[in-house]
């Protein structure tokens, strides 16, 4: 049955089932608007699970292999890129949870005001639509071509969609976070199951080097493609907008403490940076072992597993395939979660005021269903997944302007954080017009690619995170500041730690009743830009995970060698 041995259906119809199963049970908690978007009960292990389920999915694998396939070594930044932003995950995680927000929007609206909120919510819920689209796409085409070809990516994106809306829409980011444990255990394991045959079938790296014969494949950079300047760029990019990705707020602040919530986003993020190495391998091993061949770079994954799988041992390869069904779905689920939390708090609530809490939670499921239905038009109309990854990483600073700005800069204001995302975006517009790449073409050759299709990607984002950032503080120094008091309610939130026995507030990002706001102690301060004083546990976590970052290059390097 297309291609599958009978242990291999036997374990794709067993995980069906029992993941199924752990939604529904999930969804006997869910009694309110809390309950299905941001319950607060989750310790470290859970969101530790939570974080590198949400954060790992198989198009990232596609992605990797297919530009490692192409490039070289140098593919890993295609997922590497977050390597660099991973120690500041233990900074941010903390101050998302103090925000005691439930989306991110929340925190605009009380930091600027409603309008810029409602804007979040609009970017916000448009950007993991179509994330879900990217990830539907690569895990469609790498599990087409595990299968060898017999089922076509578009059922299987029908079949992967059916089920996560099942067991998201009932039980809501509890669930999510139920399946995320099962999930993360079975990503890990599709992630490195592969990298002993493949690396045995080529003579490991010794023998892949007599084959490939180019030097360059195995160098962590690539000249004019992947260069030093290109990573510290997109590095920078993806700082900037990973606090404004909407399911980061679940991340992190759906533990019961602060510390459950940097544990778990931090040690989450840095297994995923550990799995990214093996899907490197896998794809540097199939330039090697698929030389000669005519085949898809998106394809390389899964077609790497169905050659070596089923020679090796009976359900193997239903483990890989439900391994990769799972490391989508559980990204897929907090992602509609996330931007159904959006939409219903922040655009819908608003506009239809002082209703039932069971009309907003029906609404925040319809909502979902609604959503996905947006991220499978996406799925169809992208062409490859590298163009839709390089799309996703456009989107989450739009925003990520506004928000740095607004936490670190008292004068930032409700139109300087307008100012900044629509800059943004128009320049992002700009930069693809035929009439600018001419220009470039005169004055600046080297921005653009080598085909002259277009401008390199690392200039593109230099351009509009400089225009963001400089129309925000522009507009924000000649427009009225946000009142005093409102921004004192925002701060006091920031430098407030979550006590243990809190519970939630009666508004988003308000102190609970009984809390005091904590004193204000600055490490920096010039004028109306400030900085808070860290903690010892804040200083030596963010130092160790800067070692853990240099340990990781250092060993991928030595490994491939």
């Amino acid at each position: 049955m297309f291609g599958l041995h009978i242990v291999d259906i036997a374990v794709i119809l067993l995980y069906f089932l029992g993941i199924t199963a752990i939604g529904i049970w999930a969804a006997r908690s869910v009694k309110n608007m809390g309950d299905f978007f941001m319950p607060r009960k989750f310790g470290k292990v859970s969101l530790i699970a939570h974080a590198f389920g949400t954060g790992t999915h198989s198009d990232q694998a596609v992605g990797v292999a297919s530009k490692t396939f192409t490039s070289g070594l140098a593919g890993i930044w295609y997922q590497w890129l977050w390597l660099f932003c991973t120690p500041f995950y233990w900074l941010i995680a903390p101050v998302m949870r103090r925000f005691r927000a439930i989306t991110m929007s929340d925190v605009f609206e009380a930091r600027y005001a409603r309008s810029v909120g409602m804007l979040f919510a609009l970017i916000g819920t448009l950007n993991l639509m179509f994330n879900i689209g990217v990830m539907l796409k690569g895990s469609g085409a790498v599990l087409s071509a595990s299968l060898g070809g017999n089922v076509s990516p578009d059922a299987i994106i029908l079949v992967m969609t059916a089920l996560f809306v099942v067991y998201g829409i009932a039980g809501g980011l509890s669930a999510a976070i139920l399946t995320d444990f099962v999930q993360g255990i079975l990503t890990i394991i599709f992630s490195f199951v592969l990298v002993p045959f493949v690396l045995k079938a080529v003579g490991g790296f010794s023998g892949l080097r007599e084959t490939v014969n180019d030097e360059a494949m195995f160098s962590l950079t690539a000249p004019g493609d992947i260069t030093v300047f290109y990573i510290v760029v997109i590095a920078i990019n993806a700082f900037i907008g990973i606090v404004t990705q909407p399911h980061t707020m679940g991340n992190c602040a759906a533990g019961r403490t602060e510390s459950d919530g940097r544990v778990g986003f931090t040690v989450g993020n840095f297994i995923k940076r550990v799995c990214t190495m093996a899907w490197c391998v896998v794809g540097i091993a199939a330039v090697g072992y698929l030389a000669g061949r005519d085949v898809d770079p998106d394809h390389v994954y899964g077609l790497m597993a169905h050659e070596f799988f089923p020679n090796i041992m009976p359900g193997l390869l239903g483990i890989f395939i439900a391994s990769l069904l799972a490391s989508v779905m559980s990204s897929c689920d907090s992602f509609m979660i996330a931007s159904s939390a959006l939409f219903t708090e922040n655009l819908y609530k608003p506009l239809v005021p002082e209703k039932e809490p069971k009309h907003y939670l029906l609404v925040g499921r319809i909502a979902s269903a609604g959503i996905v239905a947006g991220g499978l038009i996406s799925a169809y109309l992208l062409t490859d997944v590298v163009q839709g990854i390089e799309i996703f990483w456009k989107i989450s600073p739009l925003m990520g302007i506004a928000f740095w700005l607004g936490l670190l800069w008292r004068r930032a204001t409700t139109a300087g954080a307008w100012a900044s995302t629509l800059t943004a975006f128009a320049v992002w517009i700009l930069t693809e017009q035929a009439f600018f790449l001419d220009a470039l073409r005169e004055a600046a050759p080297h921005m653009l690619k080598e085909d002259g299709s277009g401008m390199m990607l690392h200039w593109q984002m230099i351009f509009y995170l400089t225009a963001g950032f400089a129309s925000g503080i522009l507009v924000s120094l000649f427009t009225r500041p946000v009142d005093a008091a409102k921004l004192e309610q925002f701060y006091a939130l920031v430098r407030t730690p979550v006590d243990t026995e809190e519970g939630s507030p009666a508004q988003p990002c308000t102190l609970p009743a009984g809390i005091d706001a904590a004193p204000r102690h600055l490490w920096f301060r010039a004028g109306q830009l400030e900085i808070l004083k860290p903690s010892r546990t804040t200083v030596l976590g963010f130092l160790l995970s800067w070692v853990a970052v240099g340990a990781m290059i250092a060993g991928f390097w030595a490994f491939t060698r």
